[in-house]
């Protein structure tokens, strides 16, 4: 066995390409928004329950904090159908090569941005 092997790998010396960085922030996405969608059923249910649940919910999304979640869980939707779609497209065999792959990466990137910051000025217009 190679004693120069290391045994303890510092992940901050790995440099990712973007194509990487855009997959793994997908899977980050997509764990964001499955237990977003606890606390947004936890909601549905509370104002369901009758007019003072409902009433709750309504003085509850008033909120600062209320507002950052939602905006923080439809842009975590948002990037994730952006590069879902990214990824369908790979898929189906478009945007397999290096450079294309790259571009796409920055396609998704672009989209995404634009998409959040106009669910931010929904969620607090």
């Amino acid at each position: 066995m190679n004693s120069k092997r290391p045994v303890n790998l510092d992940l901050g010396k790995f440099h990712f390409p973007l194509p990487a960085i855009t997959s793994i922030l997908h899977r980050i996405s997509g764990i964001i928004i499955f237990v977003g969608v606890a606390f947004l059923m936890y909601g549905l249910d509370l104002s369901l329950s009758g007019e003072d649940g409902f009433n709750r919910v309504n003085e509850l999304l008033d909120s600062f904090l209320a507002k950052l979640i939602i905006w923080g869980i439809l842009s975590a939707l948002l990037y994730h159908l952006v590069a879902g779609i990214k990824h369908l497209l790979m898929d189906a065999g478009v945007g397999e090569e290096l450079e294309s792959g790259r571009l796409a990466a920055k396609a998704t990137i672009a989209v995404s941005v634009v998409l959040i910051i106009l669910a931010g000025v929904w969620v607090w217009a």
